[in-house]
């Protein structure tokens, strides 16, 4: 029998454990997670070659609850499972938010990451030990992740942080604050709250990040026992040649056709600009590079332009300045039976 490789420590007025090495052995990375008997199981897999042609990042990320992990059996004319609800979809999000933009430029390999609740204590959310645990498998999983990553939940009674609030504390809270990062930077930040000051807000958030510094710390210690050795990737080397041809050939009429405030105008200019450059570089050569991969380029240069005008303090592409709200119209009485008209 497997031995289960096991980190606890206190986060707030809970206990949290996290469990690796006798469960989804044949996954890449696998976290139990219990939070006062609140238990997510969180697995990884990750492919060892990106797809031929693969142009962006296939990650999926599902949060998945069970009838049983409450006590409960499906019951009425359907007795199975039924499609994602709000909460798993919405969760399944927040999961994703802070790990994605952790995963290194260039890695195209499919991951999956899966969450499922195995228990559930009413008072305890599952979303927190979700992140937690997603974090811990990607941690242990040796892919190519810049993590890991904390999660926390900040109410605020009496005037004072609460971290990790029950759901009948919630109920009296003036906040319900989740904020995930890393263990130098604040990722992802989602929020409903009562009429707060500004100073309140802000300080929830650092209050947060400080707190989840003890589940980072315990999902090192447990990759420091139990991680798997790190992949040999390397990020794809960048085609300086193409990237300053295609520069040369398109950047000083990109930031002309950036000066036409008219939006169908611009949009005609810079469609234009692309098609000649691309004819350019592909007709009639030989080891041609791909369109994808001059779109790309062209994604890059004109990201790049656009980013140099607000830096350098020129009006936005449309003509306004940084301080200038967009003109909005509003209507009423538009359809005759609709609500809300």
């Amino acid at each position: 029998m497997p031995t289960a490789i096991k980190k606890t420590f206190a986060y707030g007025a809970h206990t949290v454990t996290l469990e690796t090495g006798e469960v989804a052995r044949q996954a890449g990375g696998a976290v139990i997670v219990n939070m006062d008997e609140t238990v997510v199981l969180a697995t990884v897999v990750g492919a060892k070659e990106a797809r031929p042609g693969q142009d962006f990042f296939p990650l999926t990320v599902d949060y998945v609850e069970k009838f049983y992990a409450a006590g409960r059996i499906p019951g009425g004319f359907f007795k199975r499972e039924g499609r994602p609800s709000e909460k798993e979809i919405l969760t399944s999000r927040l999961i994703d938010r802070p790990i994605r933009p952790l995963f290194p430029d260039g890695f195209m390999n499919e991951v999956q990451v899966i969450v499922t609740v195995l228990s559930l204590n009413p008072e305890i959310d599952s979303d927190i030990p979700a992140m937690i645990g997603a974090s811990a498998a990607l941690a242990i999983s040796g892919l190519p992740f810049n993590g890991p990553v904390g999660a926390a939940r900040v109410g605020y009674l009496d005037g004072q942080y609460v971290l990790n609030p029950t759901a009948t504390e919630l109920q009296s809270s003036g906040m319900n604050l989740v904020v995930a990062g890393t263990q130098t930077a604040v990722l992802m930040v989602e929020s409903e709250a009562q009429e707060l000051p500004e100073h309140v807000m802000l300080g929830a958030v650092v209050f947060g990040h400080e707190q989840m510094q003890t589940a980072i710390k315990a999902i090192n210690e447990l990759v420091e026992v139990a991680g798997k050795p790190e992949w040999n990737w390397q990020a794809p080397p960048a085609n300086e040649p193409l990237i300053a041809k295609v520069a040369e050939l398109a950047k000083a009429e990109m930031e002309e056709a950036f000066r036409i405030t008219s939006k169908q105008e611009r949009s005609a200019r810079l469609s234009e600009i692309r098609k000649r450059v691309i004819g350019q570089l592909t007709e009639g050569v030989e080891n041609a590079p791909s369109v994808n991969e001059l779109k790309d380029l062209f994604f890059n240069l004109e990201s790049g332009i656009v980013r140099s005008r607000i830096l350098n303090g020129e009006p936005r592409i449309d003509g306004r300045d940084t301080r200038t709200v967009r003109p909005i119209e509003i209507r009423t009485g538009v359809l005759p039976r609709t609500h809300g008209s």
